[in-house]
């Protein structure tokens, strides 16, 4: 098994950030849309300075105009965009950046049909489904169901130090995406918590590397 990578979303403190980034993660998020996690460009100008080049550094929107993702873009050094509403392939594509799409896993089919709909993705987020609504629920969902046939899984869903062992060893996905299961509250991360999932996430993949051999 590869590196599992390590995508901790939701960040608005530049002490979070430079304490994920201490923590040894891949991958860092910013919520651009309506959250109690969300900042506003400047913040994230602010942010990302705290973030070094191998760092991927991700924005997250849901149902947002072209005109104000493109408002975004243009002022924060973004690497990869997130989409977690109802756009459609080709608006994802309209940005020029490499991108992500969350997929709600409502039923057995729902990451293949995404993966489908979603060619030019360069990963599929699969997140735990709640009625009304999109992400941030803080619930797992069934990792037996069907996954992707093709594209890097991203997984996300009421991730945290107790249960991403088990994910990684049920999933063996690309990425683990946590925001809230290393909070104190919503937006401020908690450093011994980061750290802590980051030893996780390693001992999970030790222990599948182990077992293949």
């Amino acid at each position: 098994m590869t590196k599992t990578n390590i995508k901790i979303c939701g960040l608005t403190r530049e002490q979070d950030v430079r304490a994920v980034v201490e923590a040894g993660v891949e991958a860092v998020g910013f919520v651009f849309t309506d959250s109690p996690r969300r900042i506003s460009i400047s913040t994230a100008i602010r942010l990302i300075g705290c973030v070094p080049a191998h760092v991927l550094r991700v924005g997250l929107f849901l149902d947002q105009g072209k005109e104000e993702i493109t408002r975004v873009i243009e002022a924060v050094p973004l690497d990869v965009l997130q989409f977690h509403g109802r756009e459609t392939g080709q608006e994802c594509e309209g940005f020029g950046l490499p991108w992500l799409k969350a997929v709600a896993m409502e039923n057995a089919y729902s990451a293949v049909q995404a993966e489908r709909e979603y060619p030019g993705a360069m990963g599929l987020l699969l997140d735990s489904h709640k009625a009304g609504q999109r992400g941030g629920s803080g619930k797992v969902f069934d990792w037996s169901i069907s996954r992707p046939e093709t594209k890097p899984i991203w997984l996300a869903g009421g991730l945290n130090v107790g249960n991403v062992g088990l994910a990684i060893r049920a999933v063996r996905p690309f990425a683990v995406d946590v925001s809230s299961g290393v909070e104190s509250a919503p937006g401020i991360k908690d450093a011994s918590r980061v750290r802590e999932f980051v030893r996780a996430v390693r001992k999970a993949e030790n222990s599948v590397v182990k077992g293949n051999e």
